[in-house]
């Protein structure tokens, strides 16, 4: 009994083998998803934006908030020129926040870098750029 079910199973496996082997497989694809796909990457491209983390360096309001933020942005451009910056209105705060990272853990190393020179420098929850794909 046990040598019998061993032959079939033998058997079937080596089916299975052999067809895999010499079968071939066509896929047939509706046009529709191809516009489908076609469509996603416009989208893609317009809007390359997604949840991540930056690290939020100033925020101010009033009458002299801009030019303050921009002397900030400069000096940060100085201090870390690797590290992108970025200028933001949200009424009534302008902001500055730096980076682009997918993940809190890269966020909170610069920070690590960032807070001996900008005390007030905390994580948090922005919208980012994706990276360039060629």
């Amino acid at each position: 009994m046990k040598r019998t079910l061993f032959l079939i199973i033998c058997m079937v496996l080596g089916l299975v083998t052999y067809a895999q082997s010499h079968g071939s497989l066509k896929i047939e694809q509706d046009d529709r998803i191809e516009n489908l796909i076609s469509k996603q990457r416009v989208i893609y491209k317009m809007d390359s934006s997604f949840s991540g983390y930056r690290v939020h360096v100033f925020m101010e309001i009033g009458n002299e908030a801009l030019q303050h933020a921009e002397e900030v942005q400069k000096q940060f451009q100085k201090d870390f020129p690797d590290i992108p910056i970025y200028l933001t209105y949200s009424e009534p705060y302008f902001r500055l926040r730096a980076g682009n990272f997918r993940n809190r853990v890269e966020a909170e190393q610069c920070l690590r870098r960032i807070k001996p020179k900008f005390k007030e420098a905390f994580v948090t929850a922005d919208m980012i750029y994706r990276p360039k794909v060629y």
